[in-house]
């Protein structure tokens, strides 16, 4: 199992609007093809940013998954509905330990 940590750093006062918007129009699209650990706001360190992990089986799921969500109709229509509100990605792989919870 892999977890891929994105971080979306979102315009100053936004991140409820974002976060509508994304639960209710992404959230389905992509949990179609990932996921989701979890779901967060930042309040400190960098602010205005939403952090997401999600997990896979592994890179190669990760990455055939990805190409299965980038295809989908319905997610390049609501990609455009968010770009207006960030500012900067991040996108990181975790990979748990032996004694990880998650593992």
């Amino acid at each position: 199992m892999i977890y891929e940590q994105r971080i979306y750093q979102v315009t100053p006062g936004t991140t409820g609007a974002f976060l509508k918007v994304y639960e209710a129009e992404g959230l389905g699209i992509i949990t179609q093809y990932a996921k989701l650990v979890g779901c967060w706001t930042t309040e400190s360190g960098t602010l205005n940013s939403v952090v997401f992990i999600w997990a896979y089986d592994d890179f190669g799921h990760r990455s055939a998954q990805r190409a299965k969500l980038g295809a989908d109709a319905a997610w390049q229509a609501f990609v455009p509905k968010i770009l207006p509100f960030l500012v900067h990605q991040e996108s990181r792989f975790l990979l748990p330990t032996a004694f990880s919870p998650l593992n």
